[in-house]
């Protein structure tokens, strides 16, 4: 029998990883021995892994570097149409893996690392994640880059360089603690400062009126320091740019006004001014109305519609003399794509710059603005839609304030001539909210200030013009869009899970890799023993290397042969983590009762973090740990149950666990998962989904078969049913005895022996205020996870379903959705040519 292959020998064979020729190779060794010893002043035997690591790191990027002048110097030779997308959070992750698989040169660096001695799995940890989101948002706008730049689009992700991104999750005794995220420490490789193009951003002062036009005056001032990211498309040599903004403070800052002793503390105050890129605000789909928070999003709409305004006055029109000064013509060149609502403020500022800066007229301004802006919704929650006081804004951002009111005395000018005297629907569209303290709708004014508005999923977006914003759905109903969300099958097939991804080339080809609709391709293999075995078996490696790692880390014995029913994604009532936690108590008792029944085994891996301040979410981890300790130690059970909680759930642990998962949890109560995307990860890597008919999930069932996926639950026409009705979970709880005493453990103690009444806030929720309705779905969610049982004994008939699923995942490649972003909002035109490289003479 033939000697199993190392890991190494493994990838060597994986062609998509790209050629590794001899004098490639020797190059990359030449530049990785260069750098360690000019850029990191290092000696081979006084060097450590994080030096490797950098050594590279710098190795790569200059791959990138020739390419990315290139790319730029394109753009501003060809001046096409720029689209900008403005975002508080980038999720990105890791960056050399990607940068590898999308040059081509993973095999060529791997057979360098190999031939210098050392371990590439080994250097690729000592990377830290860009971890600039919380979620799915975060995450969307970082797949979004990746494909801007795949299809040739002249593209620009700005937002935040936070000094903190997401902060780190331990779990001590069961519960959640955060500790800092210093992602900067040792440095950052892959950005570039740009001191050249530093900005100014105002706050505070007044505002004056005079002849020629209104001025913003005594403001303070807060520099915007630039540091740019290559982002690399797929084998196409194109390299676009995401920028990220630093807060410095002027030198200046403060030293004017100080006096006798006061130069010290005037110094140690530029921190104040500094304090605006220092965190990430780590809450999801909930909205924190803190001033700092209001700050940073002026901050980087600010900084970045400087640049936007100054690229383009400077880009070439057809010669080098021509300096653009007519901004009328800014919407054929610009695209301003708002990421949600956080960076609403670039409505009244682009307003600002055209009226008080370039003397526009309110009229042509307003034209300009909003053919060039376009807005997408995230979600439906009313606790996440933002709503600013206005007294702070007319502390911050006075000028701005005017600019909304003068642009919703005119918008309630055009709804009052439409629907005279319909005052309940002036009240209901108005940008301000009156009340308590009166209130900025930031939602009302991207759609106000907007040419198009798109949800993420088809069901959001009919949710968005049924309810939520049916009012302005019927005054402009040509604004409103959808735009299902998608994942870029680079980072999340080919990086992530080369053994699937080769599975599938050496059936259908590479190509499938930039236009993931041909993954259809497999299904005249449906029938193909070979295939059926190929892609069980790449599961089962998976599993076994992801086992490996759990039982290091978490001292608990996994069983490999067990399903991998896993549920990753931010901790939040929506989500019902607490509906899988149900199912977990009803399925150990089950085993307790029938002990020598056979269950099919189960690995229950729940992962995810909860904002600090988000109580209940903290106790629903407190909750998953607590019956994972019961659960683990219980010796009936054995390996046919256990329960992990995912500590520190973040781009690279999804990385590793998708590929293993076998079940994939996608249960929200209907109509309130906007889209998710990671419902399409674990779909692309070959696991099947149990979920609602909500978000993205529904496309997922058209486009891979009902019948291949898991689906249970209320659909939003029962939701909107039970809320007519009255919903009461009370009766759920006594007509259903196996929830009842599910239920009744959780009260009694039973999974806190130490501190009974530990959970009476989770089981007085359940019980008397569930906005999400989890009794409503939990008999359904039972029968179905019975059918996951029963069809998980049979690898055939359960794989077939998996090949069904990844033939269906064509349409959830960010690929299509930035396609359509760019013919339907953008007035682009996407492209898969590829540009010439630096290298080529021709």
């Amino acid at each position: 029998m033939s000697k199993p292959l190392t890991d190494q020998e493994k990838r060597k064979q994986i062609s998509v990883r790209g050629l590794a020729g001899v004098e490639n190779v020797a190059d990359l060794k030449t530049n990785f021995n260069r750098h360690l010893h000019f850029t990191l002043v290092k000696d081979r035997n006084v060097s450590t892994k994080r030096d490797y690591y950098f050594a590279l790191a710098h190795t790569v990027r200059d791959h990138l570097v020739g390419r990315w002048i290139r790319t730029q110097q394109h753009y501003y030779e060809k001046d096409p149409k720029r689209v900008y997308y403005l975002s508080l959070e980038f999720y990105m992750g890791r960056t050399l893996q990607n940068t590898m698989v999308n040059l081509a040169l993973e095999n060529a660096c791997d057979e360098a690392i190999y031939q210098l001695g050392l371990d590439m799995e080994e250097l690729q940890d000592m990377e830290e994640d860009a971890g600039l989101g919380n979620g799915g948002l975060g995450r969307l706008a970082a797949c979004f880059l990746d494909s801007m730049a795949t299809l040739g689009l002249a593209a620009y992700g700005y937002g935040i360089r936070y000094e903190f991104g997401i902060f780190n999750q331990k779990i001590v005794q069961g519960w959640q603690v955060e500790e800092a995220d210093d992602w900067l420490r040792y440095g950052n490789p892959w950005e570039k400062a740009r001191p050249e193009y530093m900005r100014p951003v105002h706050f505070y002062g007044r505002v004056e009126h005079h002849p020629d036009g209104v001025k913003w005056v005594d403001t303070q001032v807060v520099l915007a320091l630039p540091y740019d990211t290559p982002v690399p498309g797929y084998r196409n040599n194109i390299v676009n740019t995401m920028r990220l903004w630093s807060a410095k403070a002027p030198c200046e800052f403060h030293l004017k006004d100080f006096n006798v002793g006061g130069y010290i503390q005037a110094v140690l105050d530029k921190n104040l001014a500094e304090n605006i890129s220092r965190v990430l605000y780590p809450n999801d789909n909930f909205f924190e109305g803190k001033e700092l928070r209001l700050k940073q999003e002026y901050f980087v709409v600010a900084a970045t519609l400087q640049d936007i305004v100054r690229r383009f006055k400077a880009s070439k029109f057809g010669s080098t003399e021509v300096v653009r000064m007519d901004l009328t013509k800014l919407p054929d060149k610009v695209a301003i794509q708002l990421n949600d609502t956080h960076p609403a403020m670039a409505i009244p500022e682009l307003m600002r710059i055209l009226m008080d800066d370039e003397k526009l007229s309110w009229e042509t301004a307003w034209d300009i603005t909003v053919r060039t802006c376009a807005y997408t919704n995230h979600t439906v929650l009313p606790e996440a839609l933002e709503r600013w006081p206005v007294d702070l804004f007319q502390h911050l951002l006075p000028r701005h304030l005017a600019i909304i009111y003068e642009i919703n005395r005119r918008h309630m000018e055009r709804i009052a001539a439409l629907y005279p005297a319909d005052f309940d629907r002036l009240r209901r569209m108005s940008l301000i909210e009156e009340g308590g303290q009166k209130k900025i709708n930031m939602a009302h004014l991207c759609i106000v200030g907007s040419h198009a508005v798109n949800g993420v999923a088809q069901i959001h977006s009919n949710i968005i013009k049924d309810t939520v914003f049916k009012d302005f759905y019927e005054v402009d109903p040509q604004k409103f869009q959808n735009k299902t969300n998608g994942i870029t099958p680079r980072r999340w097939l080919v990086m992530c899970n080369p053994g699937l991804a080769e599975v599938i080339a050496e059936r259908i080809g590479e190509d499938y890799i930039r236009d993931l609709s041909q993954l259809k391709n497999l299904l005249k293999f449906l029938d193909d023993d070979a295939l059926i075995r190929d892609i069980a078996k790449v599961k089962q490696e998976n599993k076994m290397k992801f086992a490996v790692q759990l039982e290091e880390q978490y001292k608990v014995k996994i069983n490999p042969n067990s399903m991998f029913d896993v549920h990753v994604k931010r901790i939040h009532e929506y989500k019902r983590q607490l509906l899988n936690c149900l199912h977990i108590i009803a399925l150990y008792n089950r085993i307790k009762k029938e002990p020598n029944k056979a269950w099919t085994p189960r690995t229950i891996m729940i992962g995810g973090k909860a904002a600090p301040g988000y109580h209940t979410a903290k106790m629903i981890i407190k909750l998953i740990t607590a019956i994972g300790e019961v659960v683990n130690n219980d010796s009936v059970v054995g390996d046919r149950l256990k329960v992990i909680f995912l500590e520190n759930y973040k781009v690279t642990l999804a990385e590793k666990v998708i590929p293993a998962a076998d079940l994939s949890e996608q249960i929200s109560t209907a109509g309130t998962e906007a889209s998710g995307t990671g419902n399409m990860k674990f779909m692309l890597n070959g696991a099947l989904t149990i979920g609602t008919m909500d978000g993205a999930n529904v496309e997922m069932a058209e486009e891979a078969g009902e019948e291949n996926l898991f689906i249970f639950g209320m659909r939003v026409e029962d939701v909107d049913a039970l809320d007519k009705k009255g919903y009461d979970a009370m009766e759920y709880y006594n007509r259903i005895p196996e929830l009842k005493q599910v239920m009744d453990q959780i009260s009694s103690g039973f999974f806190s022996p130490e501190e009974p009444d530990q959970f009476k806030d989770i089981v007085n929720m359940l019980m008397h205020h569930d906005r999400f309705k989890v009794f409503a779905d939990y008999e359904d969610y039972i029968k179905c996870q019975d059918k996951v049982s029963a069809l998980y004994k049979n690898t055939k008939e359960w794989t077939k379903k998996v090949i069904h699923n990844i033939a269906g995942c064509g349409k959830f490649s960010s690929d299509r959705t930035i396609s359509q972003y760019a013919r339907e909002i953008w007035g682009m035109e996407p492209s898969l040519e590829k540009i010439a490289a630096p290298d080529d003479t021709h």
